[in-house]
């Protein structure tokens, strides 16, 4: 019992030492000149890095030998031992540690010896941009950082696998509860290996719970979108990585939306004023932005951008149509939509699962591709029901002629495609006022058609 007791403390030890967070980076500068050491150091000193200087290729591996150096910057010419040899000695014991050259315009010969023997990062330049080193050194960090990340979850998954060896078999539970929690970790190993690469799923997830988060009662939204819009990828033939760009985008399409106040996001789309409007449907542009800084989501970024275009090109940001908003963003277009109508923030009122299908079918090739249409109904196994037909006329009318009461027979569009009310809708004279200084605003007629008859 002692030693049963021992070695889950031995374990509970191990396992916590994983989960440690490193300390701040440390960066190595190495140049026999002192004042390019002091413009180093004042440059990185602001941004929190550990600084440690030579003057020498033999007193950085002296440092390297006692401290344990993240990224290290290397001139080129130095006496005794150049860059590129420092750079390849250090290669050889710390393989680990990035490495980045400065060079003059004369030596680029020399800096492709050192790409070649001391595998380098980069090089840069003399006279440098501080602005570009401070830039390539974060970026080189921050791939630090995600190979860092995989390393921890590699080291964590080896040590529950220890763990379940260790177990009694009298404890079938919990055995099957370290069981789904392996599978779960080696899941996210086995996409960061496929598409990621550098274990930067968890960034994905963080960005993602912030984004449920913030959606209070609205949470869940995303991964439903997200899910949903994956299994239409796949009934559709998508390549893995292709639906998988679908489902992240899924989960991060919402993201442009976290700087909105909150009175923006607990009103449905329906029912927002003009100008609120327009603050809301800078969304998607702002989620794409928000993530082409990361390699690996620039193509979820696209598909973000692209959510809220209509395949009769109605949409915005930019209006496309048909086959010119890229497949993923028909797909999480209709997908958002869908859980959108059943859970109010698209309209003012909830619909229900039949109700937001025959929504969906109602717009197909309006708002929405025919194609993934037809995937949906496939994929949730819903009856695609004819829509019901109706009689009713429909009047055009200008803005100067609308009256309390009159209902829209079809949605109010501006040139560029922007919503303004959606079918439906019954007007007030609020509603009235705000079309009227819409119209003398933007200088141009509104094409609005109300139902004969309703008022």
């Amino acid at each position: 019992m002692k030693s049963n007791t021992k070695a889950m403390h031995d374990a509970a030890q191990k396992t916590e030492a994983i989960h440690q967070e490193p300390g701040p980076f440390t960066l190595l500068c190495v140049d026999d000149e002192a004042n390019i050491l002091s413009s180093l150091k004042r440059l990185f000193r602001p941004h929190g890095y550990r600084i440690f200087t030579a003057e020498s290729g033999k007193q950085g591996l002296d440092i390297l030998e006692q401290e344990t150096v993240d990224l290290v910057i290397s001139d080129m010419r130095m006496p005794e031992m150049n860059g590129a040899q420092f750079l390849e000695r250090a290669r050889e014991k710390w393989p680990d540690t990035v490495r980045i050259l400065l060079t003059g315009y004369a030596e680029i010969s020399a800096a492709i010896d050192a790409i070649n023997k001391g595998q380098i990062y980069q090089y840069i330049s003399k006279p440098w941009e501080d602005a570009d080193i401070l830039l390539l050194v974060k970026q080189a960090l921050e791939r630090k950082t995600l190979e860092r990340e995989k390393k921890r979850l590699e080291a964590l998954t080896q040590r529950q696998n220890e763990e379940l060896k260790e177990l009694n078999t009298s404890l079938e539970q919990k055995v099957q509860d370290r069981t789904a929690e392996l599978r779960q970790t080696m899941d996210f190993l086995n996409l960061a290996h496929e598409k990621l690469k550098k274990g930067f799923l968890t960034s994905i997830q963080v960005f993602s719970n912030l984004i449920e988060l913030r959606e209070g009662a609205l949470a869940g939204h995303s991964r439903r979108v997200a899910d949903l819009a994956h299994k239409i990828a796949k009934q559709m033939g998508m390549s893995v990585l292709e639906a998988q760009d679908v489902l992240v985008a899924g989960l991060l399409h919402d993201i442009g939306k976290l700087g909105l106040p909150d009175d923006l996001l607990k009103k449905p789309f329906s029912s927002l004023t003009l100008e609120q409007r327009s603050e809301v449907i800078k969304h998607p542009a702002r989620g794409q932005a928000a993530l082409m800084a990361l390699e690996q989501l620039k193509g979820a970024a696209r598909l973000i951008r692209g959510h809220h275009e209509r395949f009769d090109g109605m949409g915005y940001p930019d209006g496309l149509a048909g086959e010119d908003i890229p497949l993923g963003a028909r797909i999480l277009a209709l997908a958002n939509d869908y859980d959108s109508l059943q859970i109010g923030s698209m309209e003012d009122r909830r619909f229900t699962v039949d109700d937001a299908a025959a929504f969906i079918k109602r717009n197909c090739g309006k708002y929405y591709d025919p194609q993934v249409v037809d995937a949906f109904f496939l994929v949730t196994g819903l009856k695609a029901s004819p829509p019901p037909s109706s009689g009713t006329r429909e009047l055009a009318v200008r803005v100067a002629d609308l009256e309390p009461g009159m209902i829209l027979a079809r949605d109010i569009m501006t040139d560029d495609g922007m919503l303004l009310l959606s079918k439906d809708y019954l007007l007030d004279e609020d509603l009235i006022s705000q079309l009227a200084n819409f119209e003398e605003n933007d200088d141009k007629p509104l094409r609005i058609f109300i139902k004969a008859g309703r008022r």
